[in-house]
């Protein structure tokens, strides 16, 4: 099956910098999480990261949809280097 994004939930960790959103491949849930630095330009915070994830998320599930693709994970890493 083809990774699907429908929960639009996400989260900010404030500890790892990075906001985490769920895929689902079929019944299979796939845990992604995108670095604050690959985000565009936000007014920092939580609520910044997140409106800026919101921003992007089409371009964002796009990266997520490529990576997950070529590979097999327990989880997905997204970076700025991803977004080039």
């Amino acid at each position: 099956m083809a990774l699907a994004f429908p929960n639009r939930s996400r989260s900010y960790d404030d500890v790892r910098h990075r906001i985490r959103f769920v895929g689902h491949d079929g019944m299979i849930e796939v845990p992604f999480f995108v670095e604050t630095d690959a985000l565009p330009p936000a007014t920092g915070g939580e609520a910044g990261f997140l409106a800026a994830f919101d921003a992007a998320r089409g371009t964002i599930h796009d990266v997520a949809r490529e990576i997950y693709g070529s590979a097999r994970r327990t989880m997905y890493v997204l970076t700025a280097a991803d977004f080039r």
